[in-house]
């Protein structure tokens, strides 16, 4: 009875830290950044590969793509000088430069 108790005890230790290493490990795909915070400050900016955290004190924040994104612009009608109406149609391509710009300063919320 006494060995059964044990052997519990020792697959629930594993158990937990088997949670523990996985929890520390962060697979960042590639075109993504990742804003990690310490005790809710910045830390880093963790870029494509494998990245370890800290666990219970590092979070992860936000998660960027870095990809191009583009945006349709309705299309619309103008009338030009000489009175000839003129559909104009446009895309506006957007990329992430700076993560922790983006995500940390607050006027750009407003």
């Amino acid at each position: 009875m006494e060995g059964s108790s044990t052997t519990f005890i020792l697959i629930g230790v594993i158990f937990l830290g088997f949670i523990l290493i996985a929890s520390m490990i962060k697979i960042v795909p590639q075109r993504t950044a990742i804003i990690v915070e310490r005790l809710g400050k910045y830390r880093g900016t963790f870029t494509a590969g494998f990245q370890l955290l800290v666990p219970f004190f590092d979070k992860v924040r936000y998660r960027h793509t870095l990809k191009e994104q583009a945006i349709d612009v309705a299309p619309q009608i103008c009338i030009t000088r000489d009175n000839i109406a003129v559909e104009v149609d446009g895309i506006l391509y957007l990329q992430v430069l700076d993560m922790v710009l983006i995500t940390t300063d607050l006027h750009l919320s407003r």
